[in-house]
């Protein structure tokens, strides 16, 4: 059921600028021009403020994001992704073809639990010294062709102008975010034509633009564009 915008409180974001999990979240209000107001959680100040009793009451997980919408409490991005898709106007984040929606939702899988949990924040500090190379290791095992997972050669099938077919979708919120993460752990982008293709045509978009970490309110001021 799709509902209207009109007098439907604004959703609350707690997230972290960086957060690929919360980026994505940030991407998809945006594609669906939803107002929303944002609580910055800080992953490294007082040794992380997702580790609060507070926060904790609100997502047991202790991790972000987690989304307040329409009086519940959602804590993983996808299903954040897939409950606005569901429940408001606005270009659609699913197809409505079964076969394209089974391969957004594979892509989208791919992304959320092959690869970035492999590399996130909790991750990186229990592997200490070797972070940058394990980081690299990982996203270079999911992006490549010869080993699985492998986004490249699953996205020059699927591909057109998005990575599923013409219109962008919830495979698309889920890369831009990746591909971030790869340049931030040096990973070589010249491998992934495909990839890199899709991530430069995307971040053309105004909505992965005002949805960029360099551009929150919790954006340190030397990271801002």
């Amino acid at each position: 059921m799709r509902l209207s915008l009109a007098g439907l409180a604004k959703p609350v974001l707690h997230g972290y600028f960086r957060s690929s999990c919360s980026w994505r979240v940030r991407i998809a209000f945006a594609l669906k021009g939803i107002e929303f107001e944002q609580v910055p959680v800080n992953l490294i100040k007082d040794g992380g403020q997702q580790l609060t009793e507070q926060y904790k009451a609100l997502n047991p997980m202790q991790q972000v994001p987690a989304v307040e919408i329409d009086g519940i409490t959602l804590s993983q991005s996808l299903a954040v992704i897939q409950y606005i898709d569901e429940t408001r106007p606005g270009p659609r984040l699913l197809p409505g073809d079964p076969k394209a929606r089974a391969q957004v939702r594979m892509i989208s899988d791919l992304i959320a639990s092959g690869v970035q949990p492999l590399q996130n924040l909790y991750v990186l500090q229990k592997i200490g010294a070797e972070k940058l190379q394990w980081a690299q290791h990982f996203i270079d095992r999911g992006f490549q062709d010869t080993l699985p997972p492998a986004l490249e050669p699953i996205l020059k099938q699927t591909s057109g102008k998005y990575c599923v077919g013409d219109e962008i979708s919830m495979a698309d919120i889920c890369l831009v975010p990746q591909v971030y993460n790869a340049e931030r752990f040096k990973v070589d982008l010249r491998q992934y034509p495909t990839i890199k293709r899709l991530n430069k045509t995307l971040l053309e978009i105004e909505a992965f633009k005002v949805s960029h970490p360099s551009q929150q309110p919790d954006t340190p001021a030397d990271l801002r564009a």
